[in-house]
């Protein structure tokens, strides 16, 4: 028997050991470095953006009832969906997002941000190394998966 979607959903999800921590997406990751979740049911097969489905889980609220959701913490992979103020994804509209990208210096100049200034290769790149080093050890190595949610590379030699 197949795992119900929901359970098929969490199991792919590895949530931070603190309270403020994203909840990491560890199924498979698109080319534009955000994540990709299938659900099949009628014989179609739909792809979703899994923070959208998270979103829809703990809201209870239809996949096709709420427009564009902005990311708090700006990592591509994270799907926090909480009711409380802890949460990470919230509903805004297409100019509230263009707003917060342009605030948080990712508009189309800037490359200031951690994940933006990239190729779209490389910005896949750094979603699948953060997807594997999660897969791979969980939040036992909090030091790696902090540098790459700030698009460092944790191998890099440091001055001190």
């Amino acid at each position: 028997m197949t795992p119900a979607p929901e359970e098929r959903f969490w199991s792919k999800v590895i949530k931070g050991p603190h309270q403020e921590d994203c909840w990491l997406w560890t199924g498979a990751v698109s080319d534009d470095g955000y994540g990709r979740f299938t659900l099949n049911s009628d014989g179609r097969t739909q792809a979703l953006r899994p923070h959208r489905f998270a979103f829809h889980l703990v809201h209870g609220i239809g996949l096709d009832s709420f427009g564009d959701l902005m990311h708090r913490c700006d990592v591509p992979l994270c799907v926090r969906a909480t009711t409380g103020e802890d949460t990470h994804l919230h509903p805004g509209s297409n100019r509230e997002n263009m707003a917060d990208r342009l605030a948080k210096g990712r508009d189309s100049n800037g490359s200031m941000f951690r994940w933006r200034g990239l190729s779209r290769d490389l910005f896949a790149q750094r979603s699948r190394t953060l997807r594997d080093e999660v897969r791979a050890y969980g939040w036992e190595r909090p030091e790696r998966i902090r540098a790459l949610l700030h698009g460092a590379d944790p191998e890099a030699p440091t001055l001190f």
